[in-house]
C-alpha cells in the first residue's frame, strides 16, 4: 500500500494546492491530501503503519536486547502473518530525495536501507540485511555515508534500526534524516488529539498567545481571551513490595486554559473540560497546526472531523492550501474522514483524494480517485455516495421484524 503527495500534471489550483519540491528528481508535491472509506476498510491501519514506522526509528535503539517489536502483521493471510512488514518513507531535505525502509518482524529488523537522489540516479547510502543461518546483520554501504560506520553497526542490536542508533552516535550525515522521520512528522491516531499542553504553554508567551487567539477567532468559536491557572493534581501511587501493597498519596502542579467568552450581555470564563469536545479538540490542535505551518512540518491526522463541523474543517484544509508567508517552508496535511461535504473540486483536485477499500480477502486497497478518471466538473460527493469509486459500506437490510428482543 502506497501514499504518494506528488503532483499530477493537472494545472488545475496549481498555485495554492501544490508546492515545487525543490528536488531535481521530484515533481511538484501536494499540500494536502484526504483519505476516504468505509469503516474497517483499513484507513486507521494506515496511520498506524505510519506510528509504527516513526516509533522504531526514534525508539528501537533505546529497547532491551531480548524485547519484541510491537509488530502486528496481517493475520487473514497465513502467509502475511509470518513474513516481515516494510515500512518506507520518501521526502525532500534540502533538494535532496531520500529513501528510507526497513522490513520488521516481532524479533527485530529483517531488512535497513537509505538511498539519495541529488540527481535522478540513486546514491545507496547503506543496506542491511539479516543473515538468519549465522544470526548477523550483513552491511552494505555507499561511498556517501561517511563517519564511524564500523562503530554504529557494532552498537546496532538486532531490534534496533541502524539508523536510529547512528543519529544517537551524532552522525551528521543520518542526523538530518532520523529528525524527519521523528521531528518534522507529526502523526496522531485515531480517536486521540494532541493533549492541550503545548497550547497551554503558548498561553503565556505573547507572541503565540496572540497567534492562538487570532486561530480561534478565524474558526468562530466565541473565545475572546486565554489564561492559565495552576492548579494541584493528587495521584495515588501503589507500590506492590513482599509484605503487601504500599499507598502512597502525590501532588503536582499542572497548568490548566481558562477560555474567556465575551458576549452583548456580559463575559464568562470557562474551564477546558467545562468546553464542547469541538472546542477542546480545536485548541489542542492549535499549537501543533500553526507550528507545522511556521516550520514546515507534515501532519497526518486520522478522523480530523471528529467533532469538528465541516467549514472548521475546510477552514484547518485552507490554511494549508494558501502560500507560506516569506521565510515559511510549506507545510502538509494528511488526513481521514467521513465527511464528504469536503469532497467538492472548490476545495481539492482530484489527485489530493484517495479512496481505502477492503476487498473479498479482507486486504485493505489505497487508490488515488484519478483512477476512476472522473470528468472536471464531475459531482464527486454524489459519485461518491452512489459507489461510483467504490470505498463505500455495502449494507444490507436488518430483519428486525418478528425478532424476539425481550426477556
Amino acid at each position: 500500500m502506497s501514499l504518494s503527495m506528488v503532483a499530477s500534471s493537472d494545472k488545475e489550483k496549481r498555485e495554492s494546492n501544490t508546492v515545487p519540491s525543490g528536488a531535481a528528481s521530484v515533481p511538484d508535491l501536494l499540500r494536502v491530501a484526504s483519505i476516504y472509506g468505509p469503516n474497517a476498510s483499513g484507513k486507521s491501519a494506515l496511520i498506524g503503519a505510519m506510528q509504527f514506522a516513526q516509533s522504531a526509528v526514534a525508539t528501537s535503539v533505546s529497547f532491551m536486547p531480548q524485547q519484541a517489536l510491537a509488530h502486528v502483521p496481517f493475520k487473514l493471510d497465513p502467509e502475511s502473518a509470518t513474513a516481515p512488514s516494510e515500512f518506507e518513507f520518501t521526502f525532500v531535505i534540502d533538494g535532496t530525495r531520500y529513501q528510507y525502509g526497513f522490513a520488521a518482524t516481532s524479533t527485530g529488523f529483517a531488512e535497513e536501507w537509505l538511498l539519495a537522489y541529488k540527481t535522478h540516479r540513486p546514491q545507496l547510502w547503506f543496506e542491511r540485511s539479516y543473515d538468519a543461518k549465522t544470526e548477523q546483520n550483513v552491511y552494505k554501504w555507499g561511498p556517501s555515508l561517511t563517519g564511524q560506520r564500523e562503530v554504529w553497526r557494532s552498537s546496532t542490536r538486532r531490534n534496533a534500526l541502524f539508523l536510529s542508533t547512528a543519529a544517537q552516535l551524532n552522525s551528521a550525515k543520518l542526523l538530518p534524516v532520523y529528525d524527519w522521520i521523528v521531528r518534522k512528522l507529526v502523526i496522531i491516531g485515531a480517536g486521540l488529539q494532541p493533549v492541550s499542553d503545548q497550547s497551554t504553554a503558548w498561553i503565556a508567551e505573547p507572541e503565540r498567545k496572540k497567534m492562538l487567539l487570532s486561530f480561534l477567532a478565524s474558526a468562530d468559536i466565541g473565545i475572546s481571551d486565554l489564561d492559565v491557572e495552576s492548579r494541584k493534581q493528587h495521584r495515588l501511587n501503589v507500590h506492590i513490595r513482599s509484605d503487601g501493597p504500599e499507598h502512597a498519596l502525590s501532588e503536582s502542579e499542572v497548568q490548566v486554559p481558562i477560555f474567556t467568552h465575551t458576549c452583548p450581555k456580559g463575559q464568562g470564563k470557562l474551564q477546558y473540560e467545562e468546553e464542547s469536545m469541538g472546542t477542546q479538540r480545536l485548541f489542542s490542535f492549535a499549537a501543533p497546526l500553526i507550528e507545522s505551518l511556521q516550520i514546515g512540518r507534515t501532519i497526518v491526522v486520522d478522523e480530523l472531523d471528529g467533532s469538528l463541523h465541516t467549514h472548521i474543517v475546510r477552514f484547518v484544509v485552507d490554511l494549508f492550501h494558501h502560500r507560506p508567508p516569506a521565510g515559511y517552508e510549506p507545510a502538509q496535511l494528511i488526513f481521514t474522514t467521513h465527511d464528504t461535504a469536503l469532497l467538492d473540486a472548490d476545495i481539492f483536485r482530484r489527485d489530493q483524494i484517495w479512496l481505502m477499500e477492503k476487498s473479498r480477502d479482507h486486504a485493505s486497497t489505497l487508490v488515488p480517485l484519478t483512477d476512476f478518471s472522473p470528468r472536471k466538473n464531475e459531482a464527486l460527493e454524489r459519485g461518491y455516495l452512489q459507489g461510483r469509486y467504490g470505498a463505500v459500506p455495502m449494507t444490507t437490510s436488518f430483519p428486525l421484524q418478528g425478532q424476539n428482543l425481550g426477556a
